[in-house]
């Protein structure tokens, strides 16, 4: 899995967490349906902020692909007050595909954040995915793991 960060806005500037340390806190925590019209996200600004990433065509293409890839036997994340912190694509999928929940592991109290005050491109990637040299979108939820 690529390297990603749920950010979340803050007084204390941008807070992120490292998904892969997310998934490994959610391990043995109960997962629950949860229906696909309470989340939020789906209409809002997600994965594009005007001031860091642009929804060109490629981008939307490059979404398309991760959706289309997602994987749904995975439970999504969701903070303690139901956002979403990791599984946007599978969630966009789930709509897609007409679903009208999907399986999600809610935090009962969030971790603390890995980082605050820093901008995606200052956190560290260890790969060469699409964000290695840090994320242009996503300020405004997660750096979404397919």
């Amino acid at each position: 899995m690529r390297k990603q960060y749920h950010f979340r806005p803050s007084a204390q500037g941008l807070r992120a967490w490292d998904v892969h340390r997310l998934i490994a806190l959610s391990e043995g925590l109960p997962v629950r349906r949860v229906a696909l019209d309470t989340i939020g996200e789906l209409d809002e600004v997600y994965w594009f902020d005007d001031d860091l990433e642009r929804p060109t065509c490629r981008k939307v293409l490059m979404h398309l692909r991760l959706i289309q890839e997602a994987d749904l036997r995975h439970p999504i994340l969701l903070s303690s007050d139901g956002r979403v912190m990791d599984g946007m694509h599978r969630v966009a999928k789930a709509v897609l595909e007409q679903r009208s929940e999907i399986d999600a592991i809610r935090f009962e109290h969030d971790p603390e954040p890995d980082y605050v005050g820093k901008r995606p491109s200052e956190l560290p990637y260890d790969d060469d995915g699409p964000h290695a040299a840090g994320p242009a979108a996503q300020p405004d939820g997660t750096s979404d793991p397919v």
